[in-house]
């Protein structure tokens, strides 16, 4: 590894950057939005109904719903299960806020667990202390690319008889065992946000089930509530329509996603050979029987800040994801219902840092990184 690391002839390098990914499939893309620009169906239409069963047969569910976003996903799905006031949903603080934004959309109360240091994800010795009369659901969130702890997570729900959630907006098309996540709950949720794995160049989300009268409720919910006539609402719904230009764009990136994602990982495993060596960083882990797709590589370390300031001194620019559990939030604090020992979601997040990954990123590139890294352990 060469200890010299000369300021970065590739200008900035960002922990995300859709813009090179749009690059990659220029013509496709151009394509795509010129052939529903001649459609004159701008909403709901024909690729909407393409995404969807193409999203659906990728993931290997029965139904697949587009909407305007993750966070209308989560909130659609919740309304769907007939959740709302008065009522409980147990997730994590360690999320990004739309999670917990979306179960008060509803008027549910979330109720917040503490995280596995290992996987970031849902601490499962939470839930039964959690767990109350109120409590109708769990949303795991399978973060940074893979899998929260499915088998125990169904297990609790069962027992309890209260439906699972699945927030999969970081790991599209990772797997547990022999399934794409998604395919494990009640109801599963994508956002497919610029920076995402599977991303649009605006908001869109998916949703996704295999019961069929969540499927027709979801539909409805997503249009003021409309369901066998136009204009009519048989419920209270809202305005949660995908665009056909983002569908479009998001069925010629669903085609690729797998290759995307091998890109991604082969990125991972060079950090993680080279990061390995250094005793002062902790690496991702990936959970047994799981796939990890990295929509981000998070390492930890306690000299974060120190490290975030000399990569900028460099044009990189990583990311951290996420820098204030909502609990402490000022919007959020001392209003929300949390575990009583929530100590792991607030130690990492005083040491978490994401590393610039991207299928885009070339190999030039992520050598620069690794060796402007290795000067910095290396300093001493």
């Amino acid at each position: 590894m060469d200890n010299s690391c000369p300021r970065s002839k590739n200008n900035m390098i960002y922990f995300a950057n859709p813009q090179e990914q749009f690059k990659s499939f220029k013509t496709e893309i151009e394509e795509s939005i010129s052939r529903v620009l001649k459609s004159n169906s701008y909403i709901l239409g024909e690729e909407v109904n393409c995404l969807e069963k193409e999203f659906s047969s990728f993931i290997g569910t029965k139904f697949a719903v587009g909407v305007a976003n993750g966070t209308d996903a989560i909130e659609i799905s919740l309304r769907a299960l007939d959740i709302g006031f008065e009522d409980e949903v147990i997730t994590v603080s360690h999320t990004a806020v739309a999670t917990v934004a979306a179960i008060e959309a509803t008027g549910a109360t979330p109720v917040l667990a503490d995280i596995e240091t290992d996987f970031y994800t849902i601490d499962t010795n939470n839930l039964e202390s959690l767990f109350s009369d109120r409590t109708k659901a769990v949303i795991i969130v399978h973060l940074y690319g893979q899998c929260a702890n499915i088998p125990a997570i169904k297990s609790f729900c069962k027992e309890k008889n209260i439906s699972l959630i699945e927030d999969v907006s970081q790991a599209h098309g990772a797997y547990f065992k022999n399934l794409r996540l998604g395919t494990y709950g009640d109801i599963s949720c994508f956002s497919c946000y610029p920076t995402k794995n599977l991303g649009a160049i605006g908001d869109a989300g998916l949703i996704a089930t295999n019961n069929k009268k969540l499927f027709d409720k979801i539909k409805g919910i997503r249009e003021y509530g409309w369901s066998e006539k136009r204009y009519i609402s048989n419920y209270a719904g809202k305005n949660s329509r995908l665009d056909e230009l983002q569908a479009a764009v998001l069925r010629v990136k669903l085609r690729n996603l797998d290759k995307l994602n091998n890109r991604r990982t082969e990125i991972a495993k060079r950090y993680t050979k080279f990061l390995e060596k250094f005793d002062s960083v902790k690496t991702p882990k990936i959970r047994k029987e799981s796939s990890h797709v990295f929509h981000l590589y998070v390492i930890r370390l306690e000299e974060r800040d120190h490290l975030i300031n000399f990569l900028k001194s460099k044009n990189i620019f990583p990311g951290i994801h996420y820098p204030i559990p909502i609990h402490l939030q000022p919007a959020y604090e001392n209003r929300l219902k949390i575990s009583k020992n929530i100590k792991n979601t607030e130690l990492v997040s005083k040491e978490i840092l994401s590393l610039p990954i991207y299928p885009e990123l070339s190999n030039e590139q992520l050598d620069y990184i690794l060796n402007c890294l290795n000067l910095f352990f290396c300093r001493k």
